[in-house]
């Protein structure tokens, strides 16, 4: 029941700040229901920025590619490919389809962390994401 108000107040809190009901909030949801939570801000920044070793001994994080700033636009370190920008106060429209959220979290997860996300790493990410406002 705690962690239902909890996800309640984050909700509250994701649409007071102008997001829209969706996706994100319909996976922080799903992911409470998996026991995960409450989501913090700063759990997903640190997690944006923290190293994870590869089988090749380099290190990766997110913004590895994605830059510091997730309002900003960023690089792929191995294709050169250009990034738009994660946070979606810089790109409208980001993080608004379930699937390709689930996507790309399973893709950048394994690449990055070389394992899957945790339901307590992606709600964290997600906030982590929301909290930035329009640069």
């Amino acid at each position: 029941m705690k962690s239902r108000f909890l996800v309640l107040g984050l909700l509250a809190g994701l649409i007071s700040q102008g997001v829209r009901a969706g996706a994100v909030e319909n996976l922080l949801a799903e992911y409470a229901g998996a026991g995960a939570g409450p989501f913090r801000v700063e759990a997903g920044a640190a997690l944006w920025v923290r190293p994870h070793p590869t089988p090749a001994g380099e290190t990766r994080a997110c913004a590895s590619c994605h830059t510091r700033d997730p309002t900003q636009p960023g690089r792929h370190v191995l294709t050169g490919k250009n990034l738009s920008p994660l946070a979606p106060a810089a790109h409208p429209g980001r993080l608004e389809d379930r699937g390709k959220i689930e996507k790309w979290f399973r893709r950048n997860c394994s690449w990055t962390l070389g394992r899957e996300c945790s339901p307590q790493e992606k709600g964290d990410f997600l906030v982590f994401l929301h909290s930035f406002d329009v640069p």
